[in-house]
């Protein structure tokens, strides 16, 4: 038997009808995949970032943890964290944070699986292959379900989009720190070495 090698496109885009439940079982037998699902139900497969996407993607969670750990005002989650927004979108932000008090109305059992939750704050980092407008895109759903604040970090351009509720997209060209704002207070990324 001859092995052969198929390419795919950087995402994968699948329709499958699957109850939450059987998506939530999907993405933990086939951990080393990325699944989204969108709110229509289109399944979303992508490989795991490269290693310096990664490494710039691990910085910010850092420095997002240090800071909730100094304030103590709600929890940090990473890439990996599955989040059911009100739309009925399942996704993945690259960092996030939620407020304790909306955090802890959740039982145990939603904190388990995709908590059914959408962040206060989000993160994603753009990586090589990444498409800008389908980030643009899903920055925008995550504010359209609740999303307070959001950066979406465009290593390629060297610029950022600062998502805000109820407000314009704002883009700076290559800053040296983001101000988390009033939804995370004090906190200020330290963009050396991400962008």
């Amino acid at each position: 038997m001859n092995a052969s090698t198929i390419t795919l496109p950087p995402i994968l885009e699948l329709t499958i009808d699957l109850s939450d439940e059987q998506f939530f079982e999907l993405c933990q037998k086939n951990r080393d995949y990325r699944f989204e699902r969108t709110a229509s139900g289109d399944l979303l497969i992508m490989p795991p970032t490269g290693s310096e996407t990664g490494r710039r993607n691990v910085k910010v969670t850092t420095q997002l943890e240090i800071w909730n750990r100094k304030y103590n005002l709600g929890v940090v989650f990473d890439s990996s964290t599955g989040f059911k927004l009100p739309n009925g979108a399942d996704r993945s932000p690259d960092a996030s944070w939620i407020k304790k008090e909306r955090w802890d109305t959740l039982t145990s059992e939603e904190k388990e699986t995709f908590a059914p939750i959408c962040p206060d704050f989000v993160v994603e980092l753009r990586s090589k292959n990444d498409s800008l407008k389908e980030l643009q895109q899903k920055m925008q759903e995550y504010m359209d379900n609740g999303a307070r604040l959001g950066w979406l970090l465009d290593r390629k351009n060297q610029r950022v989009g600062i998502y805000r509720q109820g407000k314009d997209v704002e883009i700076i060209q290559s800053p040296a720190t983001l101000s988390g704002e009033d939804v995370l207070p004090g906190f200020v990324l330290d963009l050396t070495d991400i962008l």
